[in-house]
């Protein structure tokens, strides 16, 4: 067997790597096969074992041929697509096909990102935001976008998923554009399209589990997975266990090839706290710096069930040094205030001073004892400033994890984007909230095996069979087309919101950076958060309220509705409205 010396096989690009005298490169880890093999077109191609289950060759091929690895174990050979597949044009149990990266004729060499703390993202799912559900098709909406003001757009999960759609937390090899919405080609024209137009690019990755239709065809090349933890959507990778070094490869390569071959500006991190590793240096920041290394200025931003400033720490100082982190606490502490829903862990929320709380810093549970939980929870994260954290009023979960997927009621739909535009944090936008889109985003799938199909089915109808607002109504079956069409945009217009939507955008760059200052009467219902010279008054009541005024507050900037009336010293608002006053 050949020693294993630094650096170690396993560290050297895996995948096809198309060469410059029309020959790929293969690497491949198949811990413990018998023989390995790729077989390009009709031809069959020997690798070499050369050291740590890694196996290598060079071969006459090129860009846009289909290929397979051949592992013989225990007397039988396997077919299978490649762990590091660019490309899946035929799905997950297809083959896999070179990608020549380097082909593509780029015109963003000019770009360049604007800062975190000037960004406002748009969050979108690629096969609904347009009828087409393409890359290509959505090229045609980011001038629009980027007009309204609006600074990145952050695709939903977009690595191979089984079926044609889904919402992409499934998938399986992890950097591969998904073939359904126009594959590697069409996704390198996306984000060139959206550089033209200033517009910054953040894709989702889910680095805690793998969609379980892809599971066997992983665990035959070596062990992928560890029993040693679990997660709520499956096996958990190894990134701790024995042989756990060319996983943990496997998944930063696929987050330096986003960076590198398609000029993605950023991730977001799915779920961190369902990633378990103990080693000396975490996944999470060895992730960060690799991301970096592949593209300067870029960004990772985590998506963390902790409640914990670790996050987004430098390094030196014990944490990941992530850039950003959601902030759940802030959307929970709005929507209870908006529309009364206590339902799970929403319970625990609908005081005004939730949301004052949330306006400093928005961990609300930053140590105290949560209830939902029956624990202390969280950490007090003052040290770090309101731009490293991300906040909504609605994203792809707290919309489409419900039953029916119903966005914001209406009449909500302006104080939610009052509050959370002209926050001092980074403000998202789920697509088609800044017109009012009335269609629904709901959970659906298109998984090709029949049993995870039945189990995502009857699981999600459990899911809501306790809950009384649901009781006679048919929760719409995932596996279902029909609940795949109800969920793209319409783009049927509420032009009073979408004008309202482009002034609170225009405004928020007026605002300075100081640390805001609140003030709340929890029985009338009213928040006043000060930001420099400027008040954000709101009323969560559903009657008008006077809202008190600082010496020199004389002047209305912006109103969510109209009958805000300065006087006395104070500002009357209708129900569920705010005003802006300088």
């Amino acid at each position: 067997m050949p020693t294993l010396t630094e650096p170690y096989p396993w560290e050297r690009r895996l995948g096809a790597t198309p060469l410059a005298d029309d020959a790929v490169e293969f690497r491949v880890w198949a811990l413990g096969a018998e023989y390995v093999g790729v077989r390009v077109g009709d031809d069959e191609h020997a690798l070499t074992h050369v050291g740590g289950g890694v196996h290598e060759g060079r071969v006459d091929a090129h860009g846009g041929e289909d290929y397979v690895y051949l592992l013989a174990r225990d007397g039988e050979v396997h077919e299978l697509p490649d762990p590091a597949s660019r490309h899946q044009p035929a799905g997950l149990r297809g083959p896999s096909r070179i990608v020549d990266a380097k082909a593509f004729a780029w015109t963003d060499a000019d770009f360049a990102a604007r800062p975190l703390s000037e960004h406002v993202i748009y969050e979108l799912h690629v096969g609904t935001f347009t009828g087409e559900g393409t890359f290509d098709a959505a090229i045609d909406f980011l001038p629009g976008l980027a007009e309204l003001g609006i600074t990145a757009i952050e695709l939903m999960p977009i690595a191979e998923f089984p079926g044609n759609h889904g919402w992409g937390y499934d998938g399986v090899y992890l950097g591969a554009a998904h073939s359904s919405y126009g594959g590697p080609l069409a996704f390198q024209r996306l984000v060139d399209a959206a550089h033209a137009c200033g517009l910054s690019v953040i894709l989702d990755v889910v680095y805690n589990h793998v969609g379980a239709s892809g599971n066997q065809a992983l665990a035959a090349f070596g062990p992928y997975f560890t029993d040693r933890y679990s997660t709520f959507w499956g096996n958990a990778i190894n990134y701790d266990d024995a042989h756990c070094d060319p996983v943990r490869e496997w998944v930063l390569q696929s987050a330096e090839g986003w960076m590198r071959d398609f000029h993605v500006d950023g991730l977001r991190l799915d779920a961190i706290h369902a990633i378990f590793d103990t080693g000396a240096v975490p996944i999470l920041a060895e992730l960060a710096d690799r991301v970096r290394a592949a593209r300067p200025g870029a960004l990772v931003i985590a998506e963390s069930g902790m409640n914990d400033p670790k996050v987004v720490r430098p390094r030196e100082q014990g944490g990941f040094g992530h850039d950003a982190q959601w902030a759940d606490d802030f959307h929970h502490a709005l929507r209870v205030l908006l529309t009364g829903d206590r339902s799970g862990y929403y319970e625990e929320f609908g005081a005004v001073a939730d949301l004052a709380k949330a306006f400093a810093r928005p961990f609300v549970h930053d140590g105290q004892y949560s209830t939902f939980r029956k624990r202390r929870f969280g950490a007090p994260a003052h040290d770090r400033p309101p731009h490293e954290f991300v906040v909504f009023s609605s994203n792809h979960d707290q919309v489409g994890n419900r039953a029916f997927g119903d966005r914001l009621p209406p009449p909500t739909r302006r104080l939610g984007a009052f509050v959370t535009l002209l926050s001092p944090f980074v403000p998202m936008l789920f697509m088609g909230e800044e017109y009012g889109e009335p269609a629904p985003f709901q959970f659906f799938s298109d998984h090709i095996d029949e049993e995870i199909a039945t189990a995502t089915r009857d699981g999600r109808r459990r899911e809501f069979a306790a809950f009384a607002e649901f009781a006679g109504e048919a929760v719409p079956d995932p596996q279902d087309p029909a609940t795949f069409e109800r969920s793209k945009l319409t783009r049927e217009r509420d032009e009073a919101l979408a004008d309202l939507f482009a002034r609170l955008l225009a405004v928020r760059h007026q605002l300075p950076p100081e640390e805001t200052m609140t003030r709340f009467d929890e029985d009338a219902r009213w928040l006043a958060v000060d930001r420099g010279p400027y008040r954000l008054a709101c009323n969560f009541a559903a009657e008008a309220q006077a809202v008190p005024l600082g010496a020199g507050h004389a002047e209305v900037v912006l109103a969510t509705d109209d009958g805000a009336q300065i006087g006395g010293g104070q500002i009357t608002l209708p129900a569920l409205s705010g005003a802006l006053v300088r």
